[in-house]
């Protein structure tokens, strides 16, 4: 989410995603705030620090750890008295044990952890450990929350296809074995308690690994889909696996479509901006429940297991989104989730 006040961005994801709210992350206020950082802070027995290049793992822990940890502990104040009662679902995120790996270097070194197997070994048994913790701190603070947690992993494809730049940025790393990468992700999502999540938002997910490591779903952006990749996906759906579906642009994805009224915040289409659908949301919003269903379609799954087994999401972060443009989306979120049983329903509930 943008801005950096922690406070302010609970209550608009609360206000906006009742049903089913989010820890926000704030980047915008510096290293300790960004994906990265705020992961390394849960860590258990290895110390980072912040350079110009990024994260380094660190001999011993300092300020920027200190930092960390701090931003994280308000935030879970601010969750705990935004939430205070609450009962239903509720989502938190970190870091997945790969990206983690391909964005923090190692000692002494330029390289990044991802090159060094035991470092890499090292790294996710502490981040199991300290996703275990965070989850049961997150339990304390709000202890009528159903849990779901969402591992990000961005570099998982570059990871897996051997993309990951050396130190000189003049070679790349060799590519991790598919059975590598499934044991790291399951043995974090072992250790979670609550509903677990996969996401990635690049251009090639690897569901076939997600599946396997026993995620309870896989989050990615509808946009980035390829045809060839859908086969994987109706796999994941035949499994049982949820899906968090990125089927509302984000703002930068809007702005170039010129689908985004920047002066409200909220979404356009033309003569049609403002125009209401099933559920008394907006043209934009149908959109983007249709495009769900036309999904499904493909797949060749029936529409009756759709809006149980799917939530509609941005397509990827907002943290470069201005404050009314972010609340504009996750606006659009719930008007499309709630447009879509109704819509499963026009369109007769199966496939075609």
């Amino acid at each position: 989410m943008p801005g950096t006040d922690p406070a302010e961005a609970m209550r608009v994801v609360a206000g906006e995603l009742a049903d089913f709210p989010f820890l926000p992350e704030l980047p915008g206020r510096g290293p300790g705030a960004d994906l990265v950082g705020r992961t390394a802070g849960l860590l258990i027995d290895i110390p980072a620090e912040v350079t110009p290049r990024g994260w380094r793992l660190a001999e011993r822990p300092g300020r920027d750890l200190a930092r960390a940890r701090s931003m994280l502990s308000s935030d879970l104040d601010v969750l705990a008295e935004v939430l205070d009662g609450f009962g239903g679902l509720l989502k938190i995120q970190l870091c997945g044990p790969w990206t983690l790996a391909a964005s923090m270097e190692l000692p002494h070194t330029m390289n990044v952890a991802v090159a060094d197997p035991g470092a890499v070994a090292d790294l996710t048994a502490s981040l199991a450990e300290g996703a275990a913790a965070h989850v049961a701190e997150v339990l304390k603070r709000v202890p009528g929350a159903q849990l779901v947690v969402q591992l990000d992993e961005p570099s998982l494809p570059a990871v897996a296809e051997g993309e990951v730049s050396t130190a000189s940025g003049l070679s790349r790393l060799a590519a991790v074995e598919p059975h590598t990468l499934r044991d790291g992700l399951a043995q974090v999502l072992a250790s979670i308690r609550g509903y677990t999540v996969v996401h990635c938002c690049a251009a090639t997910v690897p569901f076939g690994i997600i599946r396997e490591a026993g995620a309870g779903a896989v989050s990615f952006d509808l946009s980035q889909l390829r045809r060839g990749e859908e086969d994987a996906v109706a796999e994941v759906a035949e499994a049982g696996m949820g899906q968090l579906i990125g089927a509302v642009p984000t703002v930068a994805e809007q702005a170039a479509a010129g689908t985004l009224e920047a002066s409200s915040g909220r979404a356009g289409d033309g003569p049609a901006a403002g125009g209401s659908g099933p559920g008394g949301g907006s043209a934009e919003a149908r959109k983007s429940a249709e495009r769900v269903i036309r999904l499904w379609r493909r797949l060749g799954l029936s529409l009756t297991t759709c809006a149980q087994r799917t939530v509609i999401t941005p397509a990827c972060g907002l943290a470069g989104s201005s404050p009314a443009q972010a609340r504009a989306v996750l606006t659009r979120c719930r008007e499309a989730a709630s447009m879509l049983p109704e819509l499963i329903e026009e369109a007769g509930g199966e496939s075609r």
